[in-house]
Order: C-alpha cells, then structure tokens, then sequence
C-alpha cells in the first residue's frame, strides 16, 4: 500500500494504492459526502480485489484532505476527481470510474468525458430520503459506460426497487442501510453483507473486456 498526493484545481487530492501483483485493470474510488475511504465496502474491495488481477486505488477528495467536514457543490467534487484522473491513467491500465454515494455521481457525471472504462455505482443516491420526485437517475442512466450499482435493500436514498430500468446491473445486498450496514435481526450477518458486495465487484470486473 501506498499514499500518493496529486494536486487538483479543486485542492490536494490523496490516492491510496493497493496494487495487484498482475493487474488487468484499475479501480479508481472515491468516498461519499459523509466520509472517507475508512468505510467498510471501500476497504473490503481494497482488500479483496487485488487478488484477482484489479488495483484500486482509495480516492480521498480534496475537501477531505484539507480536513473539511463538509462536501463542496458537485461541480467541485467533479474537479477533483478530473485533477486525479491523468495520474489513474497513467498507470496504463484500464480505468473504472467508482465511488460510493456522492461519489458514484461524481464518476456517472465524468465517465464518458474522462474515457473510463466502466462505472462502479456503490450505494448510489438516486434521492434523498423521502424525497423521490428529486431523482438522480439521469446521472446514473447518462454514465455511457458499462455500469454496476450495488444497493442496500433498505438504503432510504434509493431502495433497489425505486430504479428505473435502463442499460446497467445492479446488485442488491438484502437489508443493507447506506452504508451496507445490516440490522442485528437481518437475516445476514456484516460479514455476509460484505462478501455480497466484494463477490459481486468480482465477478463483475471478471465479465469486462
């Protein structure tokens, strides 16, 4: 593992590396509006991924860098993640564009424009709670990219049902909250809602080109 920072328009990015020994392709992903990349399915892939031929690599977004507690617009985090993006490439690996929550918009918005490779949707905020009538699924349906969204079953910015239909997969993690966070009475256990996640990536990425 190592930490790289990368300057951007928007400020110091952070990239954290975790590289496959014989990598096919390169995950790039970024966190959410509430967090780092200390979350449990980000790291989980981290962990589980190089295994399997896919680097990836932990993008922390500028305002998370300067120590900000609070996301800028998302024009801003779309800057961020556009600074970013050349060092990705560079590796000379196909790239797919991933975050989580405001994240996975950020790399829908940006996927067709930066050439990436696919998209991985990880809990992707199609409204906020209980507000649908303010959907984002023009974002997710103009990604122009090979998509993944993996959802949590009772996430109350977007359960799997409330998506449209439209040219993506999606994977859903039974019982999972935002955060894939399962209740003590679900039916699975974290460990089981995190080998959803983990096992679907994997066998995902396995079916690209």
């Amino acid at each position: 593992m190592t930490t790289e920072i990368i300057a951007t328009d928007a400020g110091d990015a952070r990239v954290t590396w975790h590289r496959a020994k014989k990598p096919r392709l390169l995950l790039a992903v970024s966190h959410g509006a509430g967090g780092g990349i200390e979350t449990r399915d980000l790291q989980s892939l981290a962990g589980v991924l190089p295994g399997h031929g896919v680097s990836v690599a932990l993008v922390e977004q500028p305002w998370r860098v300067a120590g900000k507690k609070v996301a800028p617009a998302p024009k801003t985090l779309d800057v961020g993640w556009r600074g970013v993006w050349p060092v990705l490439a560079g590796s000379g690996l196909p790239v797919i564009s991933g975050g989580r929550s405001a994240g996975a918009r950020v790399a829908c918005r940006t996927a067709t424009e930066l050439g990436a490779h696919a998209v991985l949707a990880l809990s992707f905020p199609l409204h906020p709670p209980g507000r649908l009538e303010k959907s984002r699924a023009d974002e997710l349906l103009g990604a122009g990219v090979p998509t993944l969204v993996v959802q949590g079953g009772n996430d109350p910015f977007g359960k799997p049902a409330e998506f449209p239909e439209g040219d993506y997969e999606l994977i859903e993690v039974p019982y999972g909250d935002h955060g894939f966070a399962v209740p003590k009475r679900a039916e699975i256990g974290q460990d089981r809602a995190l080998e959803i996640v983990t096992e679907g990536v994997v066998q995902w990425v396995s079916s690209l080109g």
